[in-house]
């Protein structure tokens, strides 16, 4: 089964926690703090992996978990950091945040690595808080939580030339017989239910990757039949060959054929049209072909380069694919790089580090409801189970300027804040 399109959930391992500790050893009378800092969690890490060409094997695992850091130890020894988890992928993945629709990273190249979901680090162990004035802190971090989102994965199939036509017009035969691929051939509409790849090469020594792209029909583009799932593999192709049938045994106008096709290509995107196009006038053994073929030229108007083969018969391959070699030399690789690959997150996703931003808002009962990404990081960074790091707690919610802003939404002595599951009482 092909699969191109999943989603699945990322979580980044927690860092480990500090540690409250103290050193009592027999030549050591003072003693002093030795707990050690908590290691860091681990990444989660999508890496291209050249010998998949599906995402099947996400259907069956939709949930990727990296293991959290050590956590601190006595004689201010540090938790071990944990490894990357490492998540193989086909070339030609588009990583994008299910719920913003953002790329964080577009993966081409074997080995090439996209961090999905950045492990947290790990927590201060009370050594670190030692100072002049408090030189025997019973205070330590809890680890920093790593990441976790839903990501949709999107396969775009990476080939130089890709096959567009209706149904039945020829595709998969003129791929078997110009390459060693073996596509399924049959006598009835959407034969093809997956994009197949093949490798060509040509009588002067020349190769490159052709893509036999499932039947479009009109409005391919809204749904309609299987094209709308795989017209996004024509995106990285940089020659389209447009495959017709010229023999008419289907009833249908070559010329008409030929416009709804780019009529299709241009409605799901613009940009389509600028690829190089080769026209393929297809099944020219067939009777009454020939006439077809030329009423098509007279049609057509446009100085475009137009083969005339049978892909039965093996005739006019040769300069075929000829054509197409020279047209991908005269073409730059990166000429037609979609939105993806040109962003700035095309390898890596950038971690952007704290958002000093917060929300309160009120529940029916009357309680403040404090939200934000960096308050509720810390939130769950404080160790409440000791007084020292509740007020420490109390210290940064203040610098943050919450105190002040409580008072502003009318918050009075007693009344009830809130945030994630903690509730505690605004104190004046």
């Amino acid at each position: 089964m092909f699969v191109d399109r999943v989603q699945v959930y990322v979580k980044a391992g927690d860092g480990g926690n500090g540690l409250v500790a103290f050193r009592r050893e027999k030549y050591e009378p003072m003693g002093g703090p030795a707990g050690g800092d908590g290691g860091n969690g681990g990444d989660v890490v999508f890496e291209v992996d050249e010998g998949l060409n599906t995402l099947m094997d996400f259907r069956y695992q939709r949930h990727f978990k990296a293991t959290r850091g050590e956590n601190g130890m006595s004689k201010g020894k540090h938790g071990k950091n944990v490894d990357p988890f490492v998540v193989p992928v086909p070339p030609g993945t588009v990583v994008r945040n299910a719920e913003t629709k953002e790329v964080i990273a577009d993966l081409v190249e074997h080995g090439q690595r996209a961090v999905i979901a950045q492990g947290g680090r790990g927590g201060k162990g009370n050594i670190r808080f030692a100072n002049a004035r408090n030189r025997a802190p019973e205070l330590a971090e809890n680890g920093e939580p790593g990441d976790e989102l839903n990501v949709e994965l999107e396969l775009k199939v990476l080939a130089d030339v890709g096959l567009v036509g209706f149904p039945s017009v020829g595709k998969s035969t003129l791929l078997s017989v110009v390459s060693a691929a073996k596509p399924k051939i049959a006598d009835y509409h959407f034969t093809t239910l997956a994009p197949n790849l093949g490798m060509v090469r040509t009588d002067d020594d020349r190769s490159f990757v052709i893509a036999d792209l499932p039947g479009l029909i009109q409005g391919a583009h809204e749904g309609v039949g299987l094209g709308h799932q795989f017209l996004r593999h024509i995106e990285r192709t940089r020659v389209i060959i447009h495959v017709i049938d010229m023999s008419g045994l289907e009833g249908r106008d070559p010329y008409e054929d030929y416009q709804a096709i780019n009529h299709e290509l241009k409605e799901y995107d613009e940009k389509l049209l600028e690829r190089p196009q080769i026209i393929v006038a297809n099944k020219m053994d067939m009777p009454d072909a020939e006439t077809h073929f030329e009423f098509f030229k007279e049609q057509l108007g446009e100085d475009l380069p137009i083969f005339p083969v049978s892909a039965i018969t093996k005739t006019g391959l040769r300069d075929l694919l000829l054509e197409v070699a020279n047209t991908l030399e005269e073409i730059p690789k990166d000429t037609f790089e979609t939105a993806e690959e040109t962003s700035d997150e095309r390898v890596v996703y950038k971690y952007e580090g704290d958002d000093d931003s917060f929300y309160i808002t009120r529940d029916p009962d009357g309680a403040y409801v404090l939200s934000g990404p960096k308050i509720e990081r810390l939130f769950k960074m404080t160790d409440f189970n000791r007084d020292e790091s509740v007020r420490r707690f109390a210290r940064q919610m203040r610098h943050m300027g919450i105190d002040d802003a409580l008072r502003k939404r009318g918050a009075e002595d007693g009344d009830i804040v809130r945030l994630l599951d903690f509730e505690f009482e605004f104190m004046e």
